[in-house]
């Protein structure tokens, strides 16, 4: 395990948030080597003493469990203020870090990732084994990732380059594969003949308060389909890999990145909707609504269609908004509804058919509906309700996604990053439906925070938030 950290972006949200709050927990586990240091690199202007006071006062939380773990954290994080911009300025204060392998992270925004990966090449800071993690979105389209993915091959090679989307460290993530490939019930009928639909929600309540700028370039298509919602699709649909190691999982979830159909302009009208929150109300408070120049969209609805043996003729429908009602991500399997229906009551028509929900956050259920019979034998017929067999336990308290992946990296096991065909595929498919609203003028429809999208969205959304659910698609 490697034992030195450069943290860039160490002064932004994401760091304080969650990345420095994992590196407290893993050490007050004791989960990191004794010699564990962190290099911190930000743009406000701290000396060493001046950030850990500034960090103290962000992630003491005040459990004591975590008093002496602080304490060890703040000491052990040398902090530098650098422009990543400078290659030489990057090379003279960080050359010194050189001295044993070293994890370099970068929180950063993607128009930085080329300069701070020439300098750290010049600081003699990706010399192997060295590793380099960066944020997802990897650039903005398929030019932009191919152009950095050209930047850090120049520096490293495809094993030890580690593209985190924090979506794969969370534990019930993880537990899509042991649902899919560890029960036979599950994995018999995963395919078109048995399901009809496939639908994928990430809803948030938060809104895009200070990340204007990011989201008007980049937009929820961009900033949340193209990696979190396309990971979660790819574990769904993938084959079963020959073991679970690093490649033989990420060859299976290109192969369904490969396979989506791009979008054309003819289809954008009915597989696609695009909005944006304007003001409303969100768990009782005021809300505004958000203001971009650009055609830039908050709210999305994908049917998405995959062309192979297994999924062939399924829609998996796609939905993830800011300023929605609630925080939730689920996936929901609908199975296709018994093909001979000797009931009377509800007649076939009105039978709900079978459905699996998987329920992601903010808490872990799994739901298995069926139809079962409540009646009394003197009713003299059989009536059959929607029952539900809750498969959901009270799980022990996880750890951030973020602890997860941190160990992984420092450790060098790539099984819950993404690959570089991971990231072409995607793109490959998110830019056919960028081109596909811009040929087809796909308007950006407003709607009220607070609510579940506009109301053309209805469509798109799983019947367990209130929308239509309609068959087929």
């Amino acid at each position: 395990m490697h034992d030195s950290l450069l943290l860039f972006g160490a002064t932004g949200d994401l760091a304080q948030r969650y990345l420095f709050p994992s590196l407290l927990h893993l050490l007050r586990d004791r989960l990191l080597p004794e010699s564990f240091r962190v290099i911190a690199i930000g743009r406000t202007e701290h000396d060493d003493e001046g950030f850990r006071a500034w960090l103290r006062g962000r992630i003491g939380n005040g459990d004591s469990r975590n008093d002496g773990a602080l304490d060890s954290l703040l000491g052990r994080i040398h902090y530098h203020p650098l422009d990543l911009n400078d290659t030489a300025g990057m090379a003279a204060t960080l050359s010194r870090y050189a001295d044993r392998p070293a994890v370099s992270y970068l929180s950063t925004p993607p128009n930085l990732f080329e300069s701070a990966c020439n300098g750290l090449k010049a600081a003699g800071l990706l010399e192997p084994p060295s590793r380099l993690v960066l944020e997802k979105p990897i650039g903005h389209d398929l030019p932009s990732a191919r152009e950095i993915d050209a930047t850090l091959k120049s520096a490293l090679d495809e094993s030890r380059i580690f593209r985190i989307d924090h979506y794969l460290g969370k534990a019930p993530v993880q537990n899509l594969l042991a649902l899919r490939f560890g029960n036979t019930l599950l994995e018999a009928v995963w395919q078109h003949r048995w399901i009809e639909s496939v639908d994928i929600i990430v809803a948030e309540t938060a809104g895009v308060d200070g990340r204007e700028g990011y989201y008007a370039d980049y937009g929820a298509l961009r900033d949340m389909v193209q990696n979190h919602m396309l990971q979660l699709l790819a574990l769904i649909a993938m084959e079963p890999p020959a073991v679970l190691d690093a490649d033989s999982i990420r060859d299976e979830k290109r192969k369904v990145l490969r396979a989506l159909r791009p979008m054309t302009a003819a289809d954008a009208a009915a597989d696609s909707v695009r909005g944006r929150y304007g003001p409303g109300v969100v768990e009782g408070a005021a809300a505004k609504g958000f203001k971009a120049d650009s055609a830039v969209e908050t709210f999305v609805g994908l049917r998405a269609w995959i062309d192979n043996w297994r999924w062939a003729g399924v829609p998996f429908r796609l939905v993830t908004g800011k300023r929605m009602p609630s925080r939730t991500t689920e996936v929901m399997v609908n199975f296709k509804p018994v093909t001979h229906w000797v009931f009377g009551r509800p007649d076939g028509q009105h039978a709900r058919p079978n459905s699996l929900r998987m329920r992601l956050q903010p808490e872990e259920t799994i739901e298995l509906g069926l139809m079962g019979s409540l009646a009394a034998p003197e009713w003299g017929a059989t009536e059959l309700l929607p029952m539900s067999l809750d498969l959901a336990m009270l799980p022990p308290k996880r750890r951030i996604a973020y602890e997860r992946l941190m160990i992984d990296a420092l450790k060098g096991d790539q099984t819950l990053f993404v690959r570089d065909d991971e990231v072409e595929a995607a793109w490959r498919w998110i830019d056919s439906v960028s081109a596909a609203w811009q040929q087809a003028g796909t308007p950006v429809q407003e709607y009220p925070a607070g609510s579940w999208g506009p109301a053309a969205a209805a469509p798109f959304l799983p019947r367990t938030v209130g929308g239509k659910g309609g068959r087929g698609g």
